[in-house]
């Protein structure tokens, strides 16, 4: 019957019912167990003359229990399904599982993950081994094939990637593994379309496969965010969606500031049948600044967070001008096409007055990032102090070339280069040399990557005064070598300057492209927030991983796998994934998603062979096996409780055969039904939950870190308290156990002389319980080590996501007086002599308990009075630094890359075990002659 959602994996079994009439014909002709009685003579003449006739068939009711209990045996031994499920792979031969684990498997990964398990499970079924292969996945990783048991175990560690699938290398990997062979390919997609699709799937499909299992999502309803303009009214964002969401929709786009704290919010809506649609964050340039990331809410993958750099932080830049056809003739104006290349990429602002006395003090007061001088001559003194204390500061002038500027004298500190007095005339008819054209750029300078112009020539421009550097200030040069820019850095602030005019009167160069795109790049330097300029990035060749994208949209820390990114590199793979590069003086940001970029449905091959579809899901079916045979065992209890009741076993008086017979049936029916419960309910026969973990932590000394609930922090930690084990035990004589992770709520913590505790400003705040149970481990000698692992140099409690957390847990603590580890502390000197304790950073000192009444002879090593400290607080990351593979190799890079300061990072680890659990010894040490003078007397 089609009607009914059951199935039986045994249905030859169920020929069994047809033995129930015989059991009933024999139930029923079966008379009882006669009753037995004690041979007392006088209660056999008490009964006598009594006339008792046993029955000689069985009640009906009981013969319908048995009859019941028989008929749960046949069906359990028949093992049906409820709502069963079709088998989707393949009857012989190998079934290639290949999967899409990119970016947007990730909000219903887990319906995939089942989805495969299904397909393995039938291939286990069938005995069939298993080729398993991810798109998204490392080019070398194994693909097997694999037994059904250890391809599950792959899949179920598997986990989505922030990149986009490669399908044509996979894929070409798979078809080279099936060489040969007779095969079923089950094609697990994410359903969006890539390049190279078609190839890919030819280069598949093409020899071993004989048939295909083809699964996609019904609906491709995720949006991306392929853009982020800071236009002057605000910063409009452009999301796109799959073509085939047509229904008008609503997105709620979200900005976030470095703490992580939600700053302003826009919507995008989508007309009916719009694949693109873009919204405005209408708020002030300064708060726009401000913006580190943006996302789609609802939406948790890769595509719908958009990291931001400096390229994407408007602006405010002051223009200023001599020139008298500022009013009169603006199309003649020096700033004319200034203002024209700029306005689209920052905020323009001009002084009231022409009076360089009033206007340059005008222009500081509005606090702009750049100041563009056109043609400025000399400048007043009582200007120009204020004016280079604010280059030095962080701002950026930049100047341009014109009679005034000529014709002034040098300003050493406001111009790059010293210039030689006038002008030099190219092409006219007192001179003998030709216009020249505008050379390459050089590739470490701020114009690195732009194409030079070949349209583009000089007739006029101010020289400078040879000198030893003047090739590396030259930004930009002619075809026979003068400058066309130079610029220098002041301090923390840059000044640059154009040999040539703003207007087209000493070059064509103001009404080219390339004057755009120059002026962009100056703009993009003048970063008074304190960032790297963005020539000595490019400079340096490469970026180091500093915060990635999870395929869930989450921020977290570089996988072991990211390596630098190159200058220029603009593609996502494995090993760079998408996120921020650089570090804490500056990033640059690469994004998932650019304005090219959209969603297309992946259409399935056309192919000659048998294609099944199957839908993603959760297998629903649910086998009744175990529940009849419950059901059966519960129907023997009641059936040996009703035999034990017709026998007289629950009369008042019971004799001791009896009751020890009663007992032996009850016994063995118990261990019948024992034998058949979950092995859940048993797990309480073997002891208190947490002793086994309790005895093995005592058993040994071992170290121990708080679990965040993160998985990428927790495995960091976890890697680097493996590490700094092995260090220990190379070392040291302690010989560390493997290290244990510890939740402070339910865990029991006094096992561990040290807790270290890497902060995460994303993990939810510990319960005050949880806090309550750690000042209580504090208080009976146990110590805590807070990592932030943020780098924050001078103070911890500097503003940072997680120097915020960490005001809240030592808000809620008896947490002592700190202070930075002084030179003669213990810790300097408790195994090896160290002045710091670096980690994977360098800049954050390691914070103690304050001895405030310590003293120090000049005869003594350390300091009198100093104990030992209940909290530690760095923001160095030193799990970081000590993190290492099974392979011992490092999982994340130390900044600076100094292969020392990982030693130093693992040394200072040393340092604070032989800490915890010597105490103050080698302070102890220097009281030994007083101690013995002591015990002599």
């Amino acid at each position: 019957m089609s009607w009914l959602p059951l199935s039986f994996g045994l249905p030859a079994v169920l020929w069994g019912l047809l033995v129930l009439p015989v059991i009933w014909w024999l139930l029923r002709l079966t008379p009882p167990k006669p009753r037995t009685e004690v041979f007392p003579p006088l209660r056999i003449l008490a009964e006598v003359l009594k006339r008792e006739e046993t029955p000689h068939r069985s009640p009906w009711w009981l013969t319908l229990l048995r009859l019941a209990l028989a008929a749960a045996v046949i069906l359990a031994l028949s093992e049906p399904i409820w709502n069963p499920r079709a088998p989707a792979g393949a009857a012989s031969g190998t079934l290639a599982l290949v999967i899409d684990n990119g970016w947007a498997s990730a909000p219903d990964w887990d319906r995939r993950v089942a989805t495969a398990e299904r397909l393995i499970a039938d291939a286990e079924s069938a005995d069939q081994p298993v080729l398993l292969a991810f798109t998204a996945d490392k080019p070398n990783a194994e693909i097997g094939p694999f037994a059904a048991r250890e391809a599950l175990d792959r899949l179920r560690a598997a986990e989505p990637r922030p990149v986009p699938p490669d399908r044509p290398a996979v894929f070409a990997r798979v078809a080279g593994a099936l060489e040969g062979q007779e095969a079923t390919a089950a094609l697990l997609t994410d359903g969006l379309a890539a390049d190279r699709d078609a190839e890919a799937f030819q280069s598949l499909l093409a020899n071993s496969v004989s048939r295909l299992v083809w699964a996609a999502p019904e609906r491709l309803d995720m949006l991306g965010m392929v853009g982020a303009e800071n236009e002057a009214n605000g910063m409009r964002v452009t999301l796109v969606r799959a073509p085939g969401d047509v229904a008008p929709r609503q997105a709620t786009i979200g900005a976030f500031d470095g703490r992580g704290r939600r700053i302003a919010d826009a919507t995008v809506s989508f007309g009916p049948g719009e694949a693109s649609a873009s919204g405005v964050l209408a708020v002030p340039f300064e708060l726009r600044n401000d913006f580190f990331t943006l996302r789609i809410d609802g939406e948790p993958q890769a595509a719908s967070v958009r990291v931001l750099d400096e390229n994407d932080k408007r602006r405010r830049v002051g223009l200023l001008s001599q020139d008298e056809a500022e009013g009169s003739q603006p199309l003649l104006s020096p700033l004319y096409y200034i203002r024209r290349a700029l306005e689209p990429y920052a905020d323009l602002v001009e002084p009231g007055s022409p009076d360089l006395a009033q206007a340059i003090p005008a222009l500081l007061e509005q606090k702009p990032a750049m100041i563009v001088m056109a043609d400025v001559g000399t400048i007043p003194d009582t200007a120009r102090e204020a004016l280079a204390e604010w280059v030095r500061g962080g701002g950026t002038l930049l100047r341009f070339a014109g009679p005034r500027l000529a014709a002034a004298g040098n300003d050493e500190e406001l111009l790059p280069v010293t210039l030689r007095v006038g002008e030099r005339a190219l092409g006219g008819s007192l001179s003998w040399t030709e216009p020249q054209a505008v050379a390459e750029f050089p590739p470490a300078g701020p114009f690195a990557g732009l194409a030079a112009p070949r349209d583009v020539s000089v007739s006029r421009q101010v020289l400078a005064e040879p000198t030893a550097d003047l090739a590396t200030l030259a930004w930009a040069t002619l075809s026979d070598g003068t400058p066309l820019v130079t610029g220098k850095n002041l301090d923390r602030g840059t000044v640059a300057l154009f040999h040539v005019t703003p207007e087209a009167s000493w070059s064509n160069l103001p009404i080219s492209g390339t004057f755009v795109e120059m002026l962009r790049r100056v703009v993009q330097l003048s970063r008074n927030q304190g960032a790297a300029p963005a020539g000595a990035s490019e400079a340096a060749g490469s970026l180091k991983p500093f915060q990635m994208i999870a395929a869930d949209g989450a921020l977290v820390p570089p996988p072991s796998e990211a390596k630098p990114l190159q200058a220029g590199a603009t593609r996502i793979t494995i090993e760079n994934p998408p996120g921020l590069y650089g570090g804490e003086e500056g990033v640059t940001a690469l994004n998932l998603l650019n304005a090219e970029s959209r969603f297309e449905r992946l259409q399935r091959p056309e192919t000659p062979l048998p294609v099944a579809n199957l839908a993603y899901g959760f297998d629903e079916s649910v086998p009744l096996k175990g529940y009849l045979f419950a059901a059966a065992m519960l129907l023997l209890l009641l059936d040996a409780l009703i035999v034990l009741a017709m026998a007289g076993v629950f009369a008042r008086r019971i004799s001791r055969p009896r009751a020890a017979a009663a007992g032996t049936a009850v016994m063995a029916v118990a261990l019948v039904f024992w034998a058949f419960a979950p092995t859940a309910a048993l797990a309480q026969e073997d002891g208190r939950p947490g002793d086994e973990k309790a005895l093995e932590a005592v058993s040994q000394t071992r170290l121990a870190y708080v679990l965040t609930g993160d998985d990428g922090v927790d495995e960091i930690s976890r890697a680097g308290m493996e590490g700094l084990t092995r260090f220990l035990i190379d070392k040291t004589a302690l010989e560390p156990a493997e290290p244990h992770g510890v939740d402070i709520a339910q865990d029991e913590l006094s096992f561990y002389p040290l807790l270290y505790w890497p902060i995460d400003p994303a993990a939810p705040m510990p319960s005050e319980a949880a806090i309550a149970r750690v000042d209580a481990y504090m208080r009976e000698g146990g110590s805590v080590l807070f990592d932030t692992r943020d780098d924050f140099a001078a103070d911890f409690s500097a503003g940072s996501p997680a120097n915020d957390r960490l005001r809240d847990i030592l808000a809620n603590l008896n947490v002592p007086p700190l202070e930075p580890v002084p030179e003669d502390h213990v810790l300097t000197k408790a195994f090896f002599i160290l002045s710091d304790f670096p980690g994977r950073y360098r800049g954050s000192p390691l914070w103690v308990e304050a001895s405030l009444d310590a003293e120090n002879a000049g005869d003594r090593p350390v300091r009198i009075g100093d104990g030992v400290t209940p909290v530690m607080i760095t923001g160095n990351d030193l799990a970081g630094a000590w993190a290492e593979d099974a392979s011992g190799q490092p999982l994340l890079p130390t900044v600076p890359a100094d292969p020392m300061q990982r030693v130093y990072a693992l040394r200072a680890g040393v340092n604070i075990m032989m800490y915890m659990l010597t105490g103050n010894y080698k302070s102890d040490q220097v009281h030994v002659p007083a101690l013995l003078e002591r015990l002599g007397q």
